[in-house]
């Protein structure tokens, strides 16, 4: 098999060329602590965000986001990092998104409308461990139906696979298989365009940054998988990296001015 393209130093590439060119594609569009802070109705929420970055209300009508895509990451934001273990609470939190009539991603009305896309689960088909972590989490969704995405080699061409990852460069993983997600929606007509997606995780680096590479909404679960739905009491998740996030994002927003990037329209 094809070993798959160097993300990380890519990533790392991709992360400094855009603090340098586009510092506002590294800030998210939303900052909740957690996922279970994530609005049922998050278009609303974004609209109000959106309208602190843009023209005052009383010169432009407020425009509401129809968000019809649900792109979560794992580690951090649905699981403790490095494990399928999804905590009662947030469990709950992704059946209420599943099941509330009012929801914009209720099952029975936007089967396909929730997808899992992880740097871990389903990224690396040449490594058993990440191909046995997306099955394990899609055997515990089952109810739910909730989907792992699935990177493939770059050799692999040709018609989607059972796990229907979309056309384009295979072996791509965040924050590059922005255009591979957009194509798995669009295959099952979820969505028309990018700006009816929302991707909510734990990394500016990663999930925001794919977010904007997409043209579509980013949340940021600043705080992560926290310690007290876990049974490690005092436990914070965050990595080093993910910690220097924080006080760039600080940086970047309060200091340099600078304002997160809205979806192509919405400026």
């Amino acid at each position: 098999m094809a070993p798959l393209l160097n993300t990380n130093l890519q990533a790392f590439n991709l992360t400094v060329s855009t603090l340098l060119k586009q510092p506002s594609h590294f800030l998210p569009n939303l900052t909740i602590p957690t996922f279970l802070e994530l609005p049922e109705q998050i278009g609303q929420h974004l609209a109000s965000s959106t309208s602190s970055t843009t023209s005052p209300p009383e010169q432009k009508p407020q425009r509401i986001p129809q968000i019809k895509a649900l792109v979560l990451d794992k580690d951090n934001t649905l699981c403790p990092p490095h494990t399928t273990t999804i905590p009662k609470p947030y469990l709950d939190k992704l059946e209420r998104l599943r099941t509330s009539p009012t929801s914009p991603f209720n099952i029975n009305t936007n089967p396909d409308g929730v997808l899992i896309v992880s740097n871990t689960a389903g990224s690396r088909p040449d490594v058993q461990k990440y191909v046995d972590e997306a099955r394990t989490l899609e055997e515990k969704l089952a109810y739910l139906r909730i989907r792992v995405f699935r990177v493939q080699a770059p050799a692999t061409t040709g018609s989607t696979d059972g796990a229907g990852v979309g056309a384009g460069v295979k072996g791509r993983r965040k924050p590059f298989c922005g255009p591979d997600v957009l194509a798995w929606f669009r295959e099952r007509g979820v969505i028309n365009q990018p700006d009816e997606v929302v991707v909510v995780g734990d990394r500016l680096g990663t999930d925001t940054l794919m977010a904007a590479q997409m043209g579509s909404w980013s949340v940021w679960c600043k705080d992560g998988v926290t310690h007290s739905v876990t049974d490690q009491p005092g436990m914070d998740y965050r990595g080093f990296l993910a910690k220097v996030e924080i006080v760039l994002e600080r940086y970047l927003r309060e200091s340099r001015g600078v304002k997160a990037r809205v979806p192509n329209g919405w400026e």
